[in-house]
């Protein structure tokens, strides 16, 4: 909710390609995953319930209190292909507009796709979705991948947002999962040129 000019929240940023899904005419379902001590998000995002459906699900504790908890939390609420989209991570510049549009539109390659940036810095991947890119052919995609990896150094990139078929969508919360395999490995990249985590000093 920290407000980075009158009126407009890094949500409201985070939001930005949301609100262009919708606009391009696709029927978006947003499901936000919430905690009990979070219910001033609840209020604040009403100014978006005319521009896409808005369910909010708590936290299962049987689900893990983590990231990968929030997912599996959600997934029941989804339908047709899923976007994971953060509330502190905002896509800025070239590549940034239509990036999530385009990141669902690739799902027909491998069944996954991720929004990334180039990032050589050991700090900055130590604390993100890290991503080892290559291209071929003008397609980018994930070699490998891993979330905050201790050891950083074949990595060049992170995701800021992830899509996935429907099919494919119960293997989100891997993504994110300590010691799980990721299902990111194959995914097509759709690059931008920075993403920034608000959650983090780097932000």
């Amino acid at each position: 909710m920290h407000c980075l000019t009158p009126g407009v929240t890094v949500l409201d940023r985070s939001l930005d390609t949301v609100v262009e899904l919708a606009e391009s005419g696709l029927n978006v379902r947003m499901v936000v995953v919430i905690g009990t001590h979070k219910l001033d998000t609840v209020s604040y995002l009403a100014r978006y319930a005319g521009t896409f459906q808005l369910l909010f699900v708590y936290q299962d504790a049987s689900c893990e209190p983590g990231l990968d908890g929030a997912i599996r939390s959600a997934l029941p609420m989804t339908q047709g292909p899923v976007a994971l989209v953060l509330p502190d991570i905002v896509v800025n510049g070239a590549g940034s507009a239509g990036s999530l549009l385009a990141a669902l539109e690739s799902l027909g390659v491998a069944g996954w796709s991720v929004v990334a940036a180039e990032e050589r810095d050991p700090g900055t991947l130590r604390q993100m979705g890290a991503l080892a890119l290559a291209e071929e052919g003008g397609v980018v995609t994930v070699g490998a991948a891993t979330d905050k990896p201790a050891d950083p150094s074949s990595f060049n990139a992170f995701w800021g947002m992830v899509a996935v078929t429907e099919e494919e969508a119960h293997r989100l919360p891997d993504v994110v999962s300590e010691g799980a395999d990721s299902p990111l490995v194959g995914a097509v990249a759709l690059m931008v040129e920075e993403i920034v985590n608000y959650n983090t000093a780097a932000g």
